[in-house]
């Protein structure tokens, strides 16, 4: 089934896409904060994302890995 049809694949998608755009935006700034508009400035916004709601990204990380874990 496809990413976008499974709610569970949808969030764990944007779940990584988040970490690991604030990941790249923390080792190399100069590729994320380059494009801040357009196409690209979704890798842009979901650093910031990261960046400013971590302690709730690294639980809902946990939250996700439990409930793939039990499944």
């Amino acid at each position: 089934m496809s990413a976008l049809f499974n709610f569970q694949s949808l969030l764990l998608v944007l779940l990584l896409l988040i970490c690991t755009c604030a990941y790249v935006r923390a080792v190399a700034p100069g590729l994320i904060d380059r494009n801040k508009e357009g196409f690209m400035g979704v890798f842009y916004k979901c650093a910031r994302i990261g960046e400013r709601l971590s302690p709730y990204v690294a639980i809902s990380c946990v939250l996700m890995a439990i409930t793939i874990l039990l499944q």
